[in-house]
């Protein structure tokens, strides 16, 4: 989840010019990489880079259809679902 908002954050801060939305996004970047060093002591490494992108991507692009800026089209939901779908995929055969 914190990629979402490392990614929605450095969108905010506008290239890093405003304080606030730069220091969020530090933050939770710094948070969601010792999230991803933490998974990566149990999970294979590709497994648990697959399963932090893909879970990060997907709450990306849902937060930006939420707020109006992608379309929420039928057939970006169903990719979404499918992306979904593959990440728990690998992460039960990991």
């Amino acid at each position: 989840m914190l990629e979402a908002v490392w990614a929605s954050a450095l969108s905010a801060s506008r290239g890093f010019t405003r304080p606030v939305p730069s220091v969020l996004f530090l933050v939770s970047l710094v948070a969601s990489m010792l999230g991803l060093a933490w998974a990566m002591a149990s999970i294979p490494t590709g497994t648990a880079y697959a399963v932090w992108v893909g879970i990060g991507a997907t709450l990306t692009v849902l937060w930006s259809m939420a707020k109006g800026d992608e379309l929420a089209s039928p057939a970006r939901l169903a990719l979404i679902t499918l992306l979904v779908a593959c990440v728990a995929g690998l992460k039960v055969v990991a």
